[in-house]
């Protein structure tokens, strides 16, 4: 059975190891575990049925919040200045890699590689991993993430969907994209 506090204290207890590469082994394996119970995570935080990112825990050194979204809901190649680990416990998600081009001084990315993740599925990501997100599906996808920092406060970027141009990522500009995918799953 999947406890929320629990997860929040295993997630603490691995990464209490100042060394990194490490710390993020033992919190994916905490993830692993929790996520290959996909209806004890739903029973404990709900089924998916509202695009958003829901805080479960925030500290200076991590945060954990519940990210779903919406069906065929995409949001644009972004980065999160910091590690992250997640793991899906319903639908999918897929996961465009990008990187900045070699000697590019416009600040463009180019696609560098891709993985689809299904339920069950956790994905480690670099502090330097710049990615696009897909849900692929007809229906609601849930996942938890975690991040190596305050990942409310962090700055981050986000680069434009059509000329892959970086610029400063607006967290409530982000806030009303996942509520736009609210109403537009809505009118459908």
């Amino acid at each position: 059975m999947f406890d929320r506090d629990r997860f929040i204290e295993e997630c603490l207890d691995a990464t209490r190891d100042d060394a990194a590469d490490p710390a993020r082994r033992a919190l994916r394996d905490v993830v692993a575990r929790a996520v290959a119970e996909p209806g004890a995570v739903m029973a404990s935080l709900g089924e998916p049925v509202r695009a958003g990112v829901n805080l479960l825990y925030r500290s200076d050194r991590l945060t954990i919040v519940n990210l779903v979204w919406a069906p065929r809901m995409s949001v644009f190649p972004h980065n999160h200045n910091t590690w992250a680990v997640l793991g899906l416990y319903s639908g999918r998600e897929d996961n465009i890699y990008w990187r900045r081009r070699p000697g590019d001084e416009s600040r463009q990315i180019e696609a560098a590689g891709a993985r689809s993740l299904a339920t069950g599925d956790v994905e480690v990501l670099g502090r330097d991993i710049i990615h696009s997100v897909l849900n692929p599906i007809d229906r609601f996808s849930g996942a938890i993430h975690i991040y190596g920092t305050d990942f409310v406060t962090i700055p981050r970027s986000e680069w434009h969907g059509e000329t892959l141009r970086e610029q400063p990522l607006d967290s409530a500009v982000q806030a009303r994209r996942f509520e736009a995918e609210n109403l537009r799953f809505a009118a459908e």
